[in-house]
């Protein structure tokens, strides 16, 4: 009876040749990956990716106040009109800039798809007009609830919608549609 060729003692090489290559050690995992190895790994990876982490939300909030948005027209009608948006809970129904319900139209860009950077008082205009008409009473349509806004309120909410038109948003929302 031949003996038996281990894979630990020989090797068949591209020529078809034997080659000893002597007994392979293997020690198990131990040798390979201690504790102390696999816990520098573990605390290493960890502070290497909270630190990516940091520094990309320190450059998006970095981003965010410098580029995407412009502070010096945030004035106290914008801050009125977000106020007017969060009583409202108009998030409940609408988006803006992608967050938000999706019951309702998109509200990030709005203010642009009712010509406001053409003719500012045309688009308040149509906010008063449409907000005065809500619900519609259309049959089978959704229906925004009646708020019963002043003209103060829906000028400072119109003063919001237009902020928020003018946030870089890098093409958020990919259509005009709402």
């Amino acid at each position: 009876m031949p003996a038996r060729e281990s894979p630990e003692y020989s090797m068949t090489g591209i020529n078809g040749r034997r080659k000893n290559v002597g007994r392979r050690k293997d020690k198990g995992m131990a040798e390979r990956l201690t504790k102390t190895g696999a816990r520098n790994v573990f605390y290493g990876g960890s502070i290497f990716f909270f630190a990516i982490f940091v520094g990309l939300t320190a450059h998006s909030h970095y981003y965010i106040r410098t580029t995407s948005t412009d502070e010096t027209t945030l004035t106290d009608g914008v801050a009125r009109g977000k106020h007017i948006w969060e009583k409202n809970a108009c998030i409940n129904c609408h988006t803006l800039l992608g967050e938000g319900a999706y019951f309702a139209p998109e509200l990030g860009n709005v203010w642009t798809r009712w010509g406001g950077h053409d003719d500012r008082e045309g688009a308040r205009e149509t906010l008063g007009s449409w907000m005065a008409a809500q619900p519609s009473g259309v049959e089978g349509r959704r229906q925004m609830p009646q708020f019963n806004l002043t003209d103060d309120e829906i000028k400072d909410l119109a003063d919001f919608l237009e902020w928020t038109s003018k946030i870089k948003t890098q093409n958020w929302p990919p259509n005009e549609a709402g």
